[in-house]
């Protein structure tokens, strides 16, 4: 097992040596704020010696305390009105670091008291960011047989939350590996095989859509995309479909979609220059919808029902690749125009969205997600954060402003795009001869409203468009583009992040 355990330690004698841990790592705003009187006195006097001690994270000698090794890591700027929850997380990520290279196995995590108000998850926030800082890629783990980094990280006073984190981590792990771990060692089968094998003796209802006659004729739009890859039986399509139902009265229904493009050529309008490297992390949607899932089946939420779908596909190039100008109807009865075979996430979601829409129409309370990497646009607009883009049924309904809120105690901050009715206007086919055109043939990063106008598509080619508000069934819908979150540090190969989903579990139980 390669994850960290969480414990929740609640004895301050703890701090002491011989009590099984052995190393303190405190992530703290101010050295008074220090609970623990041992610790803030050694850190205190350790100023005398060092005045970096507070100010940069540090390890201090620290006879008789567990170890022997106190590891100071500040918290920077609290009081500014900007600074947001990680900042508590970037000081446990330095810390744990420092521990671990210092030779710490089992270091207990010490967060000074944050209060209420932005920095109410703190603690929790922290011990999450260190399941972060130390996940090891699939790749390596299985190359040179790797266990977890560390034994065990204890929470000191943290309210018995090692539970709940534990299983969010579990999805963590879980997303991230689906997310990170190159094209041929997760191919769409592959995929699909992992996620099957780490749900196993979940409760949960899963199923493996993989015929070809069969996915040709449910989602047409998403097979066109992997028409390429299915003459290479290790990169045929896969359809996830995972289904959650809570103890009790059903009194609220999650629905996702999940982008899972194993690799993504460009297809036919092949990527260039270059642009081809980082590709296979274009499953990242899929992948944090698979890893909520996970979490959702350890802790169990009662009443509410969830159901996802993951479209895995490979955008490969070739003789049998689909071509812009290519017309085809989305099983939700729409026909598309192709404007661009590199706008291919678009097409898997619609047809996904479409069987969800159905399930949706005889379900309690539906709310409807789509997450993916889907656009360069929302990383020019937004940098590293995710974009939420809601029809007006989910506005009405507050979804993104309260899913906003949740997310930026948790962590994982967002920003809010509005749906416009000039969005509409670009997925109008010139032509006439589509319903809808799937995308211009410029990249979305110059693309005014590059990654605004896409949900229009995904509304219009899934059916969603017809559950509007003065319909007899409205259905709120939201887009999450996760292109800027879903990973971080290096652009092409750096660390999933399996945003968004933290954020959407405490929506989802906190609702």
């Amino acid at each position: 097992m390669a994850q960290v355990n969480l414990i929740d330690v609640q004895d301050d004698g703890a701090i002491f040596d011989g009590n099984g841990w052995d190393a303190l790592v405190v992530v703290t705003p101010s050295l008074e704020a220090i609970a623990q009187e041992e610790v803030g006195a050694l850190a205190n006097h350790g100023v005398t010696v060092d005045k970096r001690i507070g100010k940069q994270v540090s390890l201090l000698f620290a006879p008789g305390l567990a170890g022997g090794r106190l590891i100071v890591s500040p918290v920077k700027e609290v009081c500014d009105d900007y600074t947001d929850v990680r900042a508590y997380a970037n000081a446990a990520r330095a810390g744990i670091t420092m521990a671990k290279d210092a030779g710490a196995m089992r270091p207990l995590l010490i967060v000074s008291d944050s209060g209420q108000g932005k920095y109410e998850f703190a603690t929790e926030v922290a011990a999450l960011s260190c399941g972060q800082e130390l996940w090891q890629a699939l790749e390596l783990r299985e190359a040179k047989e790797l266990g977890a980094p560390l034994e065990a990280i204890g929470l000191l006073n943290s309210s018995e939350a090692a539970s709940a984190l534990n299983a969010i981590e579990a999805g963590r792990m879980l997303a991230r590996d689906l997310c990170g771990t190159e094209p041929e060692r997760m191919s769409a089968p592959a995929f699909a095989d992992y996620c099957v094998e780490s749900l196993a003796d979940s409760g949960l209802k899963l199923e493996v859509e993989e015929g070809r006659c069969e996915l040709e004729r449910d989602y047409p739009l998403l097979s066109a995309v992997a028409r390429s890859s299915c003459a290479v039986s290790r990169h045929q399509p896969r359809v996830v479909s995972i289904e959650y139902t809570g103890d009790g009265e059903i009194t609220n229904t999650y629905l996702f979609a999940g982008k899972g493009v194993v690799y993504d050529t460009g297809g036919a309008d092949l990527k260039v220059g270059g642009a081809m490297a980082g590709m296979s992390r274009d499953k990242g949607g899929a992948a944090a919808v698979a890893g909520l899932m996970k979490t959702i089946s350890m802790l169990k939420p009662k009443g509410i029902k969830v159901i996802a779908q993951l479209g895995l596909v490979r955008n490969s190039i070739g003789s049998e690749a689909f071509v812009s100008d290519e017309i085809i109807t989305s099983h939700a009865g729409c026909r598309v125009r192709i404007g661009n075979t590199d706008a291919e996430g678009r097409l898997v979601l619609a047809d996904i969205l479409s069987h969800l829409r159905i399930k949706a129409e005889k379900a309690v309370n539906p709310q409807i997600f789509s997450v993916a990497t889907l656009t360069g646009h929302v990383v020019r607009a937004y940098g590293g954060y995710t974009a939420l883009v809601e029809n007006a049924v989910a506005k009405s309904q507050s979804v993104a402003s309260n899913l906003a809120q949740t997310a930026e105690l948790w962590g994982e901050p967002v920003e809010i795009s509005s749906l416009r009715h000039e969005d509409f206007g670009k997925i109008v086919d010139p032509s006439g001869a589509a319903d809808v055109l799937s995308s211009n043939n410029a990249p979305s990063s110059v693309t005014a409203r590059g990654h605004q106008y896409p949900a229009a598509f995904l509304l219009k080619a899934s059916g969603l468009d017809k559950h509007n508000l003065t319909s007899d069934k409205p259905i709120a819908y939201t887009h999450v583009d996760i292109a800027g979150s879903a990973t971080e540090g290096h652009p092409l190969y750096g660390k999933p992040t399996a945003a968004p989903l933290v954020g959407l579990f405490q929506y989802m139980v906190n609702k």
